[in-house]
């Protein structure tokens, strides 16, 4: 079973993603908070396999409670989703660089907060698509040409599929290759870019406008 925990200050939004995730066969929900303070003591505490994040929340904002489960230096960092109505993209790159495992918008719809949930669980992280969009075109100036990381052409298709969205499944279609084969040019890429997860991954290739 998959474990999840939901946090958000608004009591009707925990009701309704709790019962998305406990109508999932492979789901259960193991707790709820209404704040961020809340929320990281929870997550500390019952240490789920995702945690669903909003951001702004009382007491402390989900950004800062993200930071400290899952940014940099955190020895044992919790995946968590950011589930939110904001998609400012100061929003957006910060969740990034403090370790986000996904980025979803509140509108997504049942199955695309089912499918983040996995796809956190499994290693991929999943963004809502209308972000990536917006992201390429405005989250930061280009970086200069002729940058790819030390990557190989293969290892760039990857990452290339990877920062739109695609799962680790669609991008071995997509290239011919099997899922286990993308896993392993994954982690060389992760190597290479000194990148903790596949949003940072993801993040590297938005920075340089690799994906058009």
């Amino acid at each position: 079973m998959i474990r999840v925990m939901i946090a958000d200050d608004q009591a009707m939004v925990r009701t309704g993603f709790g019962m998305i995730i406990g109508a999932q066969p492979d789901m259960e929900l193991i707790g709820e908070a209404a704040d961020g303070v809340e929320a990281v003591a929870m997550a500390r505490k019952l240490k789920p396999d995702v945690a669903l994040f909003d951001i702004r929340m009382p007491r402390m904002d989900g950004l800062e409670a993200l930071r400290l489960l899952a940014g940099p230096g955190v020895a044992d960092p919790i995946k968590v989703v950011v589930v939110t109505t904001f998609d400012l993209d100061e929003y957006v790159h910060q969740a990034l660089r403090n370790g986000a495992a996904g980025f979803l918008l509140k509108d997504s719809g049942p199955a695309l907060l089912v499918e983040a949930v996995r796809a956190a669980v499994s290693g991929d992280a999943l963004i809502s698509p209308s972000i990536t969009v917006r992201l390429l075109e405005h989250l930061s100036p280009p970086a200069p040409t002729g940058d790819d990381g030390g990557l190989s052409p293969r290892e760039l298709d990857v990452v290339k599929l990877a920062a739109r969205g695609l799962t680790n499944a669609e991008i071995a279609t997509q290239l011919f290759i099997s899922v286990g084969t993308v896993k392993t040019h994954l982690g060389s890429v992760q190597t290479k870019l000194g990148a903790r997860n596949r949003v940072e991954i993801a993040a590297w290739a938005w920075e340089r406008r690799l994906v058009g």
